[in-house]
């Protein structure tokens, strides 16, 4: 890349892939209950409802992280700091 840049595709790629791994802990977090019934189901509205808050927020995160890439040309240094 001129100037000593780099592609915004590398930073689209990375938080791709830091997004990828926070969902995949945040549901290694999810257990299932330990009696397959619906007030068993209904217990455990808590962590899925905290899953459902996080997940939220992520995706919030990512749509603002791509609004912001869309008007880069190419990242430097200072930029990739920044974000």
């Amino acid at each position: 890349m001129a100037g000593g840049g780099i592609g915004k595709g590398r930073l689209e790629a990375f938080s791709d892939g830091v997004l990828a791994v926070i969902i995949t802990i945040m549901v290694l977090e999810l257990r299932p209950p330990e009696v397959a019934s619906v007030p068993a189901l209904i217990g455990l509205w808590p962590p899925f409802a905290i899953y459902l808050v996080s997940f939220l927020f992520l995706a919030v995160f990512e749509l603002l992280l791509r609004h912001a890439v869309r008007y880069l040309q190419c990242l430097r240094r200072k930029v990739i700091i920044v974000i």
